[in-house]
């Protein structure tokens, strides 16, 4: 009975030298970093526990001095009704960025 379930052991990813990564969909493509890269991200969404919900934001890296952290800065236009005019707002967004991005200021 032993040998029956020989096929169902998992090694781990180092020894075996096999990496676990998948496909998060919506047109992004899986970059090599994160197939042939030897990080540990559980919130990376190509090689962690994690799913692309919700909107994709646009904006400008502002920062990105914290680890595996940017600020996303995203400027948009605010209408004032009593000018019938539109203002210039921004905000700044903290984002978590994988080790497989090369990410930098100003991006």
């Amino acid at each position: 009975l032993t040998g029956c379930f020989k096929s169902k052991e998992k090694k781990a990813p180092g020894k075996s030298g096999h990496r676990f990564f998948k496909n998060v969909g919506l047109n992004f493509k899986t970059p090599k970093e994160a197939i042939d890269g030897n990080y540990v991200d559980k919130k990376c969404p190509f090689t962690g526990n994690v799913s692309i919900r919700g909107r994709i934001l646009t904006g400008v890296v502002k920062s990105s001095k914290m680890m595996r952290t940017i600020i996303v800065r995203r400027d948009y236009l605010h209408f004032i009704p009593k000018y019938a005019r539109y203002e210039k707002r921004h905000t700044n967004i903290p984002a978590h960025v994988s080790p497989c991005f090369r990410v930098r200021d100003g991006d």
